[in-house]
């Protein structure tokens, strides 16, 4: 009989983190909860940085809890979104709070380095979509107006791993996170120095890259108290759709994965890069996944408009949960208007109904009013926008998916997973929730020789995780006609077009 095992999965997503205990007793993991926090990022010294002390307190408090229970804790991981980092000194210190992705100056650096090297250089050296939200674009940025700050920086670490040294002291990056910084050769699976010596990004500061599940030491002795006592720090797929991936349970060889929550990541799981004019055209991404595998993917803005639309009624006196949100938008006809999701208009915070208002009317369609029509239309779009990519994806791989499978948060939203079956006409299988956390845990259980693999990963994860499955047009209320797909399609098609035209490939600059 295999004695139980318990690890720690802190998961923190751009919106909110957890921390969770995941128990194994050899058969299934079992996650609890131990403490919730909100994470937002705030105006600092003129940019947008995320709080990295207010989430460490949060942090410190939930291993706190654990340290308190019964049930001895073996190791501890970090997952977080991608593309951001930190700057430590060289006593180990952080320079200052790191900047977060949604800051506008990533977009006037992009613009640079399309002017300086070119879409095409920007691709083919990474394998990488062009985002104005990658790491690299930031370095530039800090480059030109905030030379200060890498003039007091000994060594870079990309989000996650500023938790793990946090947690261990440790001074490396984990790969799956590196790999959505937009200064890694995917192919080459090194830093891309040439293009970042092109680019003016000085490159002693890149740190030494780490597979995930590589045990970096022991907790600080002031963290390793009480059930933490003797517990290893083990770095998971960092980047939170990385671990998500490797939580997901696939029906089918060769299906889609979707890791839905305040971003969508839609792609395919393949053995290597694929670095092409086919990718390139449709800018989709390598990125790194776990167990020696890509992740071919494109990242579409999720849910996260949904999430400033309900701040935003909120705020006005309409305080609606997102099941809610979810019966309003169910209540309206489909796809009477549609959005680029991933047009930049809607990357900042702000007031996110007016903004779908008011490119509806900037576009000639009409202009969405109610909590209702205006969740429809964003719900809607992000099912196409999904579309869009397993159709690039299809293309790029010359196979065609026989379903998909969402993990995360968003699997949770019923309307968003029919019309994702309906606008693909694929089966979408949806479940675990949690599935960031769990394989975030389950990485950690194989470094301890507690899980062989990730084939045993996913059927331990299926064995105990329930899955919904939506069938296209199952639901009738909520549902139109393929043909009406196909034409909204082509809408988003134009909207796209003309959004980039004279910028990027047809596929245009889209944005985790």
């Amino acid at each position: 009989m295999r004695t139980p095992i318990t690890v720690a999965a802190v998961d923190l997503g751009a919106e909110s983190g957890r921390v969770t205990a995941v128990h194994y007793d050899g058969e299934q993991l079992e996650l609890s909860i131990t403490g919730r926090f909100a994470n937002q990022p705030r105006m600092s010294d003129g940019l947008l940085r995320w709080d990295f002390d207010g989430l460490w307190t949060s942090i410190r408090a939930g291993l706190g809890a654990l340290a308190r229970q019964s049930r001895q804790i073996a190791s501890v991981g970090v997952d977080t979104w991608g593309v951001d980092y930190g700057l430590l000194d060289a006593a180990g210190s952080r320079v200052d709070d790191p900047v977060c992705y949604r800051d506008e100056r990533g977009r006037r650096s992009l613009d640079r380095a399309l002017a300086q090297v070119g879409a095409e250089r920007l691709y083919d050296a990474t394998g990488v979509q062009i985002l104005s939200i990658n790491a690299v674009f930031g370095l530039m940025a800090d480059v030109a107006d905030r030379p200060e700050r890498l003039r007091a920086a000994s060594k870079l670490l990309m989000m996650p791993d500023l938790f793990h040294h946090a947690l261990s002291g440790a001074q490396v990056s984990e790969y799956t996170a590196v790999s959505t910084s937009g200064a890694y050769d995917m192919t080459r699976n090194r830093w891309a120095t040439e293009l970042l010596d092109e680019l003016g990004i000085p490159t002693a500061l890149l740190p030494e890259v780490v597979d995930p599940g590589t045990d970096v030491g022991p907790l600080l002795p002031e963290l390793a108290t009480g059930a933490l006592t003797g517990a290893r720090v083990i770095v998971p797929p960092g980047h939170d759709t990385a671990s998500a991936v490797v939580a997901t349970p696939f029906v089918d060889p060769g299906a889609v994965f979707i890791s839905s929550g305040t971003w969508s990541l839609v792609g395919m799981e393949i053995p290597r890069a694929v670095v092409s004019e086919q990718t390139r055209a449709a800018n989709l991404t390598n990125e790194g996944g776990y167990g020696d595998t890509i992740r071919l993917l494109r990242n579409v803005m999720g849910l996260w408009i949904l999430q400033q639309c309900r701040r935003q009624w909120a705020s006005g006196g309409t305080d609606l949960d997102y099941a809610q949100i979810a019966d309003a938008a169910a209540a309206v006809p489909g796809l009477r208007s549609v959005i680029d999701p991933d047009d930049p208009v809607f990357l900042a915070p702000g007031d996110m109904p007016t903004r779908v208002r008011e490119y509806c009317a900037a576009t000639g369609q009409p202009v969405p009013q109610s909590v209702g029509e205006i969740a429809r239309c964003v719900v809607d779009s992000l099912a196409l926008g999904y579309r869009a990519v397993v159709d690039d994806l299809a293309i790029a791989t010359g196979s065609t998916p026989p379903s998909i499978s969402i993990v995360g948060g968003g699997s949770n939203h019923r309307l968003l997973s029919q019309l994702t079956a309906d606008a693909t006409g694929l089966p979408v299988h949806c479940g675990p929730v949690e599935g960031t956390a769990l394989g975030n845990a389950a990485a950690q259980l194989v470094s301890l020789g507690e899980l062989d693999d990730v084939r045993q990963i996913r059927q331990v994860i299926a064995a105990g995780s329930p899955i919904t499955t939506y069938l296209p047009f199952a639901d009738r209320t909520n549902s139109v006609q393929s043909s009406d797909w196909a034409d909204a399609l082509g809408r988003l098609h134009r909207l796209q077009r003309h959004e980039n035209s004279g910028r990027l490939s047809p596929a245009g600059d889209r944005t985790p």
